[in-house]
């Protein structure tokens, strides 16, 4: 049986924090605004997991109000996703990721972000696609405000 989720989500951009995409710091002078590290492809990806599982959104287990989440490394809730995944007893078939954003450029880092994500999936890096795209200067994101990510996961099962 397969099952597929998507999800997309959207960070602003803030001076004095560190940008971080799929786990990989990227040098630029503003990072994404948010409770936790802000990292908003993990975000999509966590999201678009629990969706295809039929669970909810991120919110409902890690809640922005919640203080031991403060500054979290987004890893780590998509890391509960792949748990609850594999208790579930499906695995991943595919992962499709875009990242808008004006700037930074971010084609230097797909790769590793790639491996990172193939890492705490426990896929093959074949099975990771990751795309950067801008919004042509069109909304928050084209306007420098801001950084959005889509996620389309394909789930099956064992």
């Amino acid at each position: 049986m397969y099952r597929i989720g998507q999800s997309q989500d959207i960070h602003r951009l803030k001076e004095g924090r560190k940008l971080i995409l799929c786990g990989v710091e990227i040098p630029f002078s503003k990072g994404l605004e948010g409770h936790s590290d802000a990292d908003v492809a993990l975000h999509a990806l966590t999201e678009a997991i629990l969706g295809a599982l039929a669970l909810g959104d991120l919110g409902h287990f890690f809640p922005d109000t919640d203080v031991q989440y403060k500054d979290a490394d987004s890893s780590t809730f998509l890391l509960f996703a792949m748990k609850k995944m594999r208790e579930k007893q499906y695995e991943i078939s595919n992962i499709d990721l875009t990242i808008l954003a004006e700037e930074p450029k971010l084609a230097p880092y797909l790769i590793q972000m790639r491996k990172n994500i193939s890492q705490w999936c426990l896929t093959d890096i074949e099975n990771v696609s990751i795309k950067a795209g801008t919004k042509e200067k069109m909304d928050a994101v084209g306007k420098k405000e801001a950084i959005e990510a889509h996620c389309v996961v394909l789930l099956y099962s064992k």
